[in-house]
């Protein structure tokens, strides 16, 4: 929404938000673009009446401001539908998807798109992406949009969530993209507030796939059944990607040192680049691939590929390093769900060898306060040495047979041998764990918002 309200002021309108609270990176970019968020929300935000409101998906019947659009018949829409009228009709979209990576691959594709352009500017991107990615220092550009009759469209790069649209449209926000072309990550157990099981998740990808038309490409991970299913009935070319074999595009001779990432991809069985990345992970290997493979099949020359890749600076709150103290190390993390915690802290341990990881986990998403993960949970957290886990955020808006329980995860966690302990909030956590940690530690902080601020509170305890 952040994204949306400056490419919109781009555009010439004047814009201004509300919200319960904004919290950083967005609510920099919104202060450095001047757009005022109003906190909180109230029926007086919307006086003068504004010619048009966009409903986030997080807006619920009973908010104040949506119960007083809907009784003075303020005119308003969706996020994803004014994103497809505005700014994708008539550019070639190119779609970024799956439950994990979209963020970061969306940033790669970006970043790839964007040095192609120093050289031919059929490739200079529009792009909306659901984090500030560092080479732009921005989550959306919008290029001017040229003659639609011309033969090659301009290329728009866009996050596709599988979330719902809004209070009034509970589809996916992706099915309103109509992609030309789509990165297909990952298929897994997610938004269990609105998906009542996978098979629910899957469908929505089914979807997606179905609306690539048949000169489209679907670029899809290769290590996964779910995506298999997902991509069986495509009328599209796929191009499966990932370690298999027999993939179309396939990572050869991974390695990893001091934080930097290289490997060989081969295409269709024939050497394609070697690649580097400064990035550590495997995931993020796999995420760079998928973006080189994408730009590669519409045309993106190999040399950008290599270059932008082994310059790109990853995205705001992506084992993004927030401060480095007496010898400990700060990691955000917008972690959201098991497995991407277990990526990060499998990525960290190979960034940081032989030094003491701490996880601080959040339970914030929709899915991760929910007690359906909780095993899966344990096993990824138990990749720290250390665990902290805070109480389950707002957790009275969940049903106490739904509910994550944090001491019966922590308890697991323990007999594993992985000492942890549960906190009450943000600030209980930095008085009990300051005084436990020592140079050499790296202390990854996993939330999807703003965690009381403890990405501020920790590093100045510390200091002090």
């Amino acid at each position: 929404m952040a994204s949306l309200a400056g490419m919109l002021q781009q555009q010439g309108h004047r814009v201004t938000g509300s919200d319960a609270a904004a919290y950083p990176p967005m609510s920099d970019l919104l202060a450095s673009l001047g757009i005022s968020v109003f906190e909180p929300y109230s029926a007086a935000n919307l006086d003068p009446a504004p010619d048009l409101v966009v409903v986030g998906n997080a807006i619920s019947r009973g908010n104040v401001e949506l119960e007083h659009v809907l009784d003075t018949r303020i005119p308003f829409c969706s996020m994803a539908a004014l994103l497809h009228e505005e700014f994708l009709s008539g550019r070639e979209s190119l779609v970024v998807a799956g439950t994990h990576g979209k963020t970061t691959t969306t940033s790669m594709l970006a970043w790839i798109y964007e040095v192609a352009a120093r050289t031919d500017s059929r490739f200079a991107p529009s792009f909306l992406i659901g984090g500030v990615a560092e080479n732009f220092g921005t989550s959306f550009m919008v290029r001017k949009l040229e003659d639609s009759r011309q033969t090659s469209r301009q290329p728009f790069l866009i996050e596709g969530d599988e979330y719902d649209t809004a209070f009034f449209d509970k589809g996916p926000k992706f099915l309103h993209y109509f992609p030309d072309a789509v990165i297909l990550t990952h298929v897994e157990f997610d938004h269990a507030d609105i998906y009542p099981d996978l098979a629910a998740v899957k469908n929505a990808f089914r979807r997606l796939v179905n609306l690539i038309p048949r000169r489209g490409r679907l670029v899809a991970f290769d290590a996964s059944e779910n995506v298999t299913e997902c991509v069986a009935k495509a009328f599209c070319t796929v191009e499966r990607y990932g370690f298999a074999p027999d993939s179309f595009w396939r990572i050869v001779g991974l390695r990893q040192a001091g934080g930097v990432t290289h490997w060989g991809l081969d295409r269709s069985e024939e050497f394609f680049a070697e690649l580097s990345l400064p990035m550590a992970g495997e995931h993020n290997a796999l995420n760079a691939t998928a973006a080189a493979a994408l730009a590669a099949g519409q045309g993106v020359p190999v040399a950008a590929i290599v270059e932008a890749l082994a310059s790109f600076r990853s995205v705001k709150r992506r084992l993004e390093v927030r401060a480095e103290i007496g010898g400990v190390t700060i990691i955000d993390d917008f972690a959201h769900h098991p497995t991407a915690i277990r990526e990060t802290l499998r990525a960290l341990r190979t960034a940081y060898p032989d030094r003491r990881l701490w996880a601080v986990l959040e339970p914030r998403s929709n899915t991760l306060r929910r007690s359906v993960f909780s095993d899966a949970l344990v096993d990824s957290l138990a990749l720290a040495d250390r665990a902290i886990l805070a109480a389950v955020f707002k957790s009275e808006n969940i049903p106490a047979a739904e509910r994550l329980h944090p001491e019966r995860v922590a308890k697991a966690l323990t007999a594993r041998g992985v000492p942890a302990a549960v906190y009450a909030d943000a600030d209980a956590i930095v008085a009990a764990l300051t005084p436990e940690l020592a140079a050499g530690d790296v202390v990854a902080i996993l939330s999807n918002g703003g965690f009381g601020g403890i990405y501020e509170k920790l590093p100045t305890a510390l200091g002090a």
